[in-house]
């Protein structure tokens, strides 16, 4: 969403409270004139500014934008399943605003590179783990992706926020579902097949060590172990799990047939 920023402007109202105070009707009335004067010259400076970084907005959007294929050329085929270019352009949109946060320019040769490498490779990903899901029977049930929908909506203030997001998202209701019913079988095969072991007392340790020392150098407070230990141990076992994941999509492919279209 394209946000425009609308600076407030401020100081005519000194200039009115010391006209006010003057009997010189004359000056009153110049005074008058010099603050509109001032006012109009700071609004001309407030929309150009705006103009300017609409235009930067859109021409970087254009430049995004190019990066899209044609919804209906199929990108990958992963062991006999289409993946369409619809599909390539959602997770497109998802690796740009990344590497954005990150403060990296998607727009760049190298960057539009590494954008298209990611966005094969987590499709690629999805779509094996997904098939590995199917295979084992994980299943989402109607209930489930009510519940889920609703958890969703609780994020948005109303529903026309919720659909601002959505329109956002270049997603539809139909959409939505179809992400969700994939969603839940997904979640289910990655808890219940891929586990780890519980962050050690020693592992805490270490990684608080590291957060405390890095807190310290940038002269923020550092909280105690204890407060922070739920915290890290959830952290650590995340990326356990990452990183088995991506281990485990390693197997998959290897005994997969992928073909790369683009």
């Amino acid at each position: 969403m394209k946000k425009l920023f609308y600076p407030i402007i401020i100081g005519l109202l000194a200039v009115v409270l010391t006209a006010c105070g003057s009997n010189d009707e004359a000056d009153k009335k110049n005074e008058e004139k010099d603050a509109k004067t001032t006012e109009d010259q700071q609004s001309k400076e407030t929309a150009k500014a705006t103009e300017e970084q609409q235009k930067k907005m859109e021409e970087m959007q254009k430049k995004l934008d190019k990066q899209k294929v044609d919804e209906k050329k199929t990108v990958a085929i992963v062991n006999d399943e289409k993946i369409s270019g619809a599909d390539y352009n959602n997770v497109l949109s998802t690796t740009q605003m990344q590497m954005q946060q990150f403060g990296q320019d998607p727009t760049t040769k190298e960057g539009a590179k590494q954008i298209k490498e990611q966005t094969i490779n987590s499709l690629v990903g999805q779509t094996l783990l997904l098939q590995a899901a199917d295979k084992k029977g994980y299943t989402a049930s109607k209930a489930e992706i009510q519940k889920q929908l609703a958890k969703i909506k609780d994020q948005y203030e109303n529903e026309e926020k919720f659909k601002e997001a959505m329109k956002q998202a270049g997603l539809n209701a139909e959409m939505l579902n179809t992400q969700i019913a994939e969603n839940i079988p997904y979640t289910k095969y990655v808890e219940n097949e891929i586990k780890v072991d519980a962050a050690t007392d020693e592992e805490i340790e270490k990684y608080y060590n590291q957060v405390a020392e890095q807190a310290k150098a940038s002269g923020q407070k550092v909280q105690k172990l204890e407060e922070m230990k739920p915290q890290i141990k959830k952290q650590i076992e995340q990326q356990k799990k990452q990183e088995k994941l991506v281990k485990h999509v390693e197997e998959l492919q290897k005994n997969a047939k992928v073909d790369i279209k683009i």
